[in-house]
């Protein structure tokens, strides 16, 4: 006969070995949901099929579409691009951050004629103070990698591997690279003034490599490495910015493709095609290692595209400049299993939504002291329910510099609703257009519409004062000729 405690003890040693084994089986982050992030840069509005170019060919990303959700009304924080960039990573206007220009240039400097304001200092490094979307999937157990394009810092002390990246590839203080074939650096060399090695984070290239598809092969790479673990994978392409610079049988392949009304550069649309093969890549490693449906993917872009090269017709606009063509850009996001495949969403979001979206989809707390300016996308990506009505901000407290075809000058920017205002911080003067009716810009309502232009300029005041954002300066020395 048994004794009790026997009994007992003998149930715990049982117990106990499949208790471990339950809790071994069951692993929260083998739960948690893959992220890929694919930022290009200056991919104007309707630079993609799905986004109704004839001339440029994307079908990958056409297919991202149709399996997700299309953003029709989707901005970059800033018309250039290391301010969108900051805003992604924080969660927060370029204006709180005092990061409102690209690093890092100084916008007046490049301009000969005399100017009405000095225009504001900023940031030339993203603070290690601020926690980034990679800090925080970084604590929470995510795999982090960075690819490509950084371009928040002007010091290395500050380049992703500092950010919550694990791994830095091709990430540094400069916004493009002198080639787009290896060695990428092409004429730039290190100087006394410019003392820091700029392309010491991609050094091992081999001849005729091509920079896209290096970031991608990389890109794969680090997805076939952590497939067993949640992965944040931001995939930030120096493509499509200058210098145009493309593979020749892709370019052979668009010179001999009838140009349309307002895309026709065929070095440009081959640039486009290979970050299309990019995605597609990325596509298909995921279906092969199984991991498709647990993975969200995002595509966009950091501001409108140049407008020397591509148009954004029927926008007004390009880079450089706070019409629609330079700051609104494509969007999709993919979600299986949340969000209906194919589905469109036409409510304004912008940058600093993307935080507080990814911890929502990945189950993380938000952090609302960090992403100050975002909001969670969930509810709509859900088609659940729109996010509560609201205004969204651009400051601008600088000049773009000399011979940029967008030519943007000391502004504030707000849109609430389908009303949207520019105040010209130079002249005092505003410009206020309807965009449901005028989506071109074309009509300023500022002075027939006085209340609905003193109402707006007044947010916008509210705004900069709580923000705290740095403000230029009337220039005493400046004549008005």
């Amino acid at each position: 006969m048994n004794h009790p405690s026997t009994n007992s003890t003998l149930i715990r040693r049982l117990a106990l070995p499949c208790l471990l084994f339950l809790l071994g089986s069951f692993n929260p982050l083998a739960e948690r949901l893959n992220i890929v992030f694919i930022l290009i840069d200056d991919l104007g509005w309707t630079d993609l099929g799905c986004y109704g170019s004839r001339y440029y060919e994307t079908p990958n990303v056409d297919r991202l579409a149709k399996q997700g959700m299309r953003f029709t009304n989707a901005y970059a924080a800033s018309c250039v691009c290391s301010p969108t960039r900051a805003s992604i990573l924080t969660g927060k206007y370029p204006g709180r951050l005092h990061i409102t220009h690209a690093i890092p240039i100084q916008g007046a400097a490049r301009i000969k004629e005399p100017l009405p304001m000095i225009e504001a200092t900023y940031r030339k490094n993203l603070p290690l103070e601020e926690i980034t979307i990679a800090e925080s999937l970084k604590e929470a157990g995510y795999a982090t990698a960075f690819m490509g394009k950084w371009h928040v810092c002007w010091e290395n002390k500050f380049y992703p591997e500092h950010q919550g990246f694990d791994l830095n590839i091709g990430g540094n203080n400069m916004g493009n690279p002198g080639n787009y074939f290896h060695p990428y650096n092409g004429r730039w060399r290190m100087t006394p003034r410019h003392p820091i090695t700029r392309w010491n984070t991609l050094p091992d290239g081999k001849p005729g490599e091509y920079l896209t598809d290096r970031l991608t092969n990389e890109a794969v790479a680090f997805i076939e490495k952590n497939k067993s673990r949640p992965f944040f994978l931001y995939l930030s392409h120096y493509a499509v910015h200058t210098p145009l610079q493309a593979k020749k049988d892709l370019i052979a392949k668009y010179k001999n493709k009838h140009q349309t009304e307002h895309h026709g550069n065929a070095t440009y649309a081959a640039m486009i095609e290979s970050v299309d093969q990019s995605v597609g890549q990325v596509l298909k490693k995921l279906d092969t290692l199984e991991l498709t449906e647990r993975t969200v993917i995002i595509f966009t872009s950091d501001n409108g595209g140049h407008g020397r090269i591509t148009s954004h017709l029927p926008l007004r606009g390009n880079k450089g400049s706070f019409y629609e063509g330079g700051i609104r850009v494509p969007l999709i996001f993919k979600w299986p299993g949340k969000v209906k495949p194919g589905t469109e969403c036409r409510v304004p979001v912008i940058s600093p939504d993307f935080y507080p979206t990814l911890l929502a989809v990945t189950g993380l707390k938000e952090r609302p002291q960090q992403h100050v300016d975002g909001v969670s996308l969930v509810s709509m990506l859900k088609q659940e329910a729109k996010i509560k009505p609201r205004s969204i901000y651009w400051h601008y407290p600088n000049y773009i510099g000399a011979n940029h075809p967008g030519g943007a000058r000391p502004c504030s920017v707000i849109r609430k609703g389908n009303w949207k205002l520019i105040e010209s911080l130079e002249e005092n003067r505003a410009e206020l257009y309807n965009l449901k009716d005028d989506l071109g810009e074309k009509e300023n309502l500022a002075m027939r519409m006085p209340k609905k232009t003193g109402q707006l300029r007044l947010l916008l005041e509210q705004w900069r004062n709580e923000a705290q954002v740095q403000m230029p300066k009337h220039n005493p020395d400046f004549d008005g000729k």
